[in-house]
Order: structure tokens, then C-alpha cells, then sequence
């Protein structure tokens, strides 16, 4: 059985950290999906697909992996690049602005 051990990345639609911290152990596919003939879903017969396990760490997930006997690759998260302005959001109301604010 394969999975893949990972730190999440943030969400799009949120500018913040939360659910970054932890690791997941995530099993892989091991049968294709397949379409409904009638509806047009997209189904498999593998449930252990749809399986999400959360350490806190990436020794313990790998712990986990080992004790199991499951053939885990972790994938090492890349390091974000700080977004830090200068003067932060307060420049946005800056009195001493060269040029006038407009939208």
C-alpha cells in the first residue's frame, strides 16, 4: 500500500496560516475511478482513498508509516517567501503620501 506524507499549504482564499501546521498521511489510488454510465459521477471501489490521517509531526507520521507497513514518500514543504512591506498597511492612510490617494 503507498502514501505520501505532506505539510498542507494554505488555502487561496485565505491570507492566513491555520490547518499549515500538522503533516497528513494520505493513501493513494490503487484503482482507477471509473464514470456512472447514468448519472455521469465519477466513482471508485477504493475507499481507502478517501483516507486523511493528521500528525502533528512529520517523525510521527513516518512512525506511523513504518509500524504499519505502508510505503510512504514525504514530500518536503517549500518555504514561503515573508510578504512584508515597508510600512505595512498603515502606508494605505499615510499622511505624508507624494502623491494623492485615489482608487
Amino acid at each position: 500500500m503507498r502514501a505520501r506524507i505532506y505539510k498542507p499549504a494554505k488555502t487561496a482564499m485565505s491570507s492566513g496560516m491555520a490547518k499549515t501546521h500538522g503533516w497528513i498521511l494520505e493513501y493513494a489510488a490503487d484503482v482507477a475511478r471509473s464514470v456512472d454510465p447514468l448519472m455521469g459521477w465519477t466513482s471508485s471501489s477504493d475507499t481507502q482513498s478517501q483516507v486523511q490521517l493528521h500528525f502533528d509531526s512529520k517523525e510521527a507520521a513516518m512512525d506511523y508509516a513504518r509500524t504499519h507497513g505502508v510505503d510512504a514518500a514525504v514530500a518536503e514543504p517549500k518555504k514561503r517567501k515573508a510578504n512584508i512591506r515597508q510600512r505595512g498597511y498603515a502606508e494605505n492612510f499615510a499622511t505624508d503620501r507624494r502623491a494623492p490617494w485615489t482608487h
